[in-house]
């Protein structure tokens, strides 16, 4: 006999355990069964104020960046709706059916805020890299470094010749991205200047680089270090070649 769903009707209360429906082998529970973030509210403390009303917990806001990375969800709009629709990462994240999931605008403000100032993924980085090694994933004996070239988001109309006198410190007309780029070079290399055969307004840190024969592309290198004995990366830097 052929059965018929019923009318759709509001059920006063649920019974509803959200383990129950996350699959044993889901790559969530892999990661949730060694990310300690448990350090994190501390390293962040200093940089939130003791009044005002609470804040969006940073702890979640790094879970739902983790889900981000490990699902290739560059978005942070998109990945507030997935977190919302996917039961898995309402679970990772640690909450409930009827919880609220961030606003968009709150991972930007953070990250170009509180998050940068205080180094957070640093931080988060090097706690998983200390895990790693407590585990014995890394042993130390060998690294291999590799990097890649990837394009950068600069503007290639908006370039200077890089022997051009330029005075940035007056703070007139330069971006924040030139700013912290120039006390970069300078805190490293007090005596010494970058030379470069043009310098981008927009991005200072990326260089020319010919990826065909007729089209240049201002770039930045990723380099990464990775352990022989697992393949486990031991640090990461963006610079220029």
């Amino acid at each position: 006999m052929m059965g018929q769903q019923k009318g759709v009707q509001d059920q006063l209360f649920y019974c509803f355990n959200l383990d129950r429906y996350v699959p044993s082998d889901h790559l969530l529970r892999g990661i949730d069964h060694f990310l300690d973030l448990s350090e994190l509210r501390q390293h962040l403390a200093p940089f939130y104020s003791n009044t005002g009303r609470p804040s969006i917990d940073p702890v979640l806001m790094i879970r739902m960046r983790v889900i981000g990375y490990c699902f290739g969800i560059r978005s942070e709009r998109r990945l507030c709706e997935e977190v919302h629709l996917n039961l898995a990462y309402r679970w990772f994240c640690h909450l409930g059916l009827e919880d609220t999931i961030p606003d968009h605008s709150t991972f930007s403000k953070n990250r170009h805020g509180r998050f940068r100032e205080s180094d957070t993924f640093r931080h988060v980085f090097e706690s998983v890299l200390r895990r790693c090694m407590t585990e014995g994933l890394v042993g130390g004996e060998g690294f291999a470094i590799d990097a890649s070239v990837v394009k950068a988001d600069a503007n290639r109309a908006r370039g200077v010749p890089g022997e051009q006198a330029m005075d940035w410190k007056s703070g007139t007309g330069a971006t924040r991205a030139v700013r912290e780029y120039l006390e970069a070079i300078e805190e490293a290399n007090p005596t010494e200047t970058a030379s470069a055969k043009s310098v981008s307004l927009t991005d200072p840190a990326a260089r020319y680089r010919r990826r065909s024969l007729l089209r240049l592309f201002d770039q930045l290198s990723g380099r990464y270090r990775r352990g022989h004995h697992c393949g486990c990366r031991g640090d990461t830097r963006v610079t220029h070649r």
